[in-house]
């Protein structure tokens, strides 16, 4: 593995458009901080009215945007290279800040929410912009704190985010991974090559060596990335407690705008339904590899070993635009602009993040990290990753920051679209039997297995780990071990070996440290099936639909986003349809393998 400062330029992402060097990120700090000073000097105690009160909010907008890039621009050169010590101390140093701006500004949810209905609909009246974020403050009325406690909490922020910091830390800089050894000959080994190669690896020997000593290495660190988990879910329970939520659930899906009934049925439903056609898919995995035996190492194979497909950085911009040329220009002009200005950090160094994500900052570009392997399931991954770019490009420029971000139950519901898109496209432009089954195998194994499996199985294992912690109870590394090979034993049943280390995957995911996240990549995806079906039969409006989805933002709740796609979430034939349609694809490989074979 390089070091970042080995990495090609071409490849890494240009943080230069948040600013332009250190020196004008140091005078951003000091504007704000002093711009903070000010507002709670001229408004603290003085709230009592609705001209008062819109002049307080447009200046914590104002202030609210211009915290963007200075977070964004912390944290994503620290995504790079967690090793690198002047990251480090800079992310540490806008964490310091962000507590400190929180706790000065806590007073004006507060003084607003003190206000009588009568004024704040005069508020929201002078200044239709504020609509939205006064509802919503209005919505959280019944779980507001004292104002003091409140300006304490935002105080202990950045220590309220400190296990998620620390995970990161012993993840990626303090666990270091020796090469392994297979037949004589040693490989390398780092987190993002066995995430994005090993994993896939069609020599079973190679692979599950790797494996092996991947799970060897997390176990050196189990316990104290158990004792870091556990304690962010008593800084999530606490908190729970002390707002009056019933339970922990309660608290986190108040901010996802949606009640227990949809989260419980998407893991309920998946876990019952979808987990005969995964065993049917895992059993033709087992027979087309010619394996003894199915294990949990072998799950991410590819179903066609010798037909891996490479693909550069530069013919990846194509495939974007080919495969989701059905968003209209603008939204292929945007794909241009991610290549060309340099969105994309593609590079493959130490200390570099694992998997992939996109940053999307309020008055500025996308940004999306990415670990290129050339392997051409990396084309979904991509989408994936400019589907939430495009969802935000499209959301930042019609909406205010406070109306931009939708709730977290439909965030996973464009960039999911994006690989169904892509999917479409690969399969209406090709005739050969070969490559389509290449490619709906790649639908299951990357954009199914991983949003609608492994996330769903992270989300049932959650369920149980919050269940625990609701009864006021703890966790441990062997709890949280058992737990996971629990989960996964009853998905898979007797068609795939839960070996040893497999319980250990609860280790390596962070979304753990976001809430009740995983299970929303199955509800995104969920919808974005619908919705691409839809436009496969209908053209046109049902993309001009889409696009105005996007555009909508946060200014609907998930429930309405997904009406005005055409998807009503509020029933179960949503996700029956789409288990149905990943029964149908199972089915379609198997009959195109037998017409391969024959």
């Amino acid at each position: 593995m390089l070091k970042r400062s080995e990495v090609k330029l071409e490849e890494t992402w240009d943080l230069t458009d948040l600013f332009e060097n250190e020196q004008q990120f140091e005078e951003a700090l000091q504007e704000v901080s002093e711009e903070a000073t000010a507002i709670e000097a001229k408004f603290k105690g003085k709230i009592t009215n609705s001209t008062v009160a819109v002049e307080v909010i447009t200046l914590y907008k104002n202030l609210s945007e211009k915290l963007v890039p200075i977070g964004n621009y912390s944290q994503l050169s620290l995504s790079v290279d967690q090793t690198n010590d002047t990251a480090q101390m800079r992310a540490a140093k806008v964490g310091q800040l962000y507590s400190k701006i929180s706790a000065q500004l806590s007073f004006i949810t507060s003084e607003l929410l003190q206000l009588d209905e009568e004024t704040l609909t005069e508020t929201k009246n002078k200044a239709q912009d504020f609509s939205h974020y006064i509802d919503k403050l209005i919505r959280k009325k019944p779980y507001q704190l004292h104002p003091e406690v409140e300006k304490t909490l935002a105080a202990f922020g950045s220590i309220f985010e400190a296990p998620y910091e620390l995970y990161n830390t012993t993840k990626l800089v303090d666990m270091k991974f020796e090469n392994f050894e297979v037949n004589g000959k040693s490989y390398p080994l780092s987190y993002n090559s066995f995430e994005g190669d090993w994993e896939l690896e069609t020599d079973t020997d190679i692979r599950r060596a790797a494996f092996t000593a991947f799970s060897n290495k997390l176990r050196d660190y189990q316990h104290t990335t158990a004792k870091t988990y556990d304690t962010h879910l008593k800084i999530e329970k606490t908190e729970s407690d002390l707002r009056g939520f019933n339970s922990i659930f309660d608290s986190l899906l108040f901010e996802q705008q949606v009640d227990k009934e949809l989260y419980d049925r998407q893991i309920d439903l998946i876990t019952s339904e979808l987990a005969p056609i995964m065993r049917k898919y895992a059993k033709l995995l087992q027979k087309s590899h010619g394996l003894e035996k199915m294990t949990f190492a072998d799950l991410k194979i590819p179903l066609d070993p010798s037909y891996e497909p490479k693909i550069s950085i530069e013919e990846s911009r194509q495939y974007m635009k080919d495969g989701l040329s059905v968003l209209g220009k603008d939204y292929q002009a945007m794909l241009d602009r991610a290549f060309d200005e340099r969105w994309i950090d593609f590079a493959q160094n130490i200390g570099k993040s694992t998997g992939a994500f996109c940053s999307s900052p309020y008055g500025y570009h996308p940004y999306v990290l990415i670990s290129w392997t050339s392997r051409m399931n990396e084309v979904f991954v991509l989408a994936h990753e400019l589907g939430h770019a495009g969802h935000f490009y499209l959301a930042n420029a019609e909406q205010n920051i406070f109306n931009a971000r939708p709730s977290l139950y439909f965030i996973e519901a464009p960039s999911t679209m994006n690989e169904m898109l892509m999917a479409n496209h690969l399969l209406s432009n090709s005739n050969d039997a070969r490559f389509k089954r290449w490619v709906i195998s790649t639908i299951i194994a990357r954009t199914y297995y991983h949003n609608f499996v492994t996330h769903l199985l992270e989300a049932a294992y959650q369920r149980k780990v919050y269940e625990i912690i609701d009864d006021g109870g703890s966790v441990n590394a062997s709890i949280l071990n058992k737990l996971k090979r629990d989960v996964l034993v009853d998905f898979w049943g007797d068609a795939v070996e839960i070996t040893e280390g497999a319980e250990l995957t609860w280790m390596r995911q962070p979304h753990y440290y976001m809430g009740l996240y995983p299970y929303t990549y199955s509800a995104g995806l969920t919808i974005a099936t619908e919705v691409s079906q839809r436009i496969l039969k209908e053209g046109t409006p049902a993309v001009n639909d889409w696009i105005n989805v996007l555009k909508a933002g946060g200014t609907k709740t998930p429930v309405e986003l997904a009406q005005m796609a055409g998807v009503d979430v509020t029933t179960d034939h949503p996700l029956r349809n789409t288990i149905q349609f990943i029964s149908s694809l199972v089915d379609q490989l198997e009959e195109l393998t037998a017409q391969l074979e024959n």
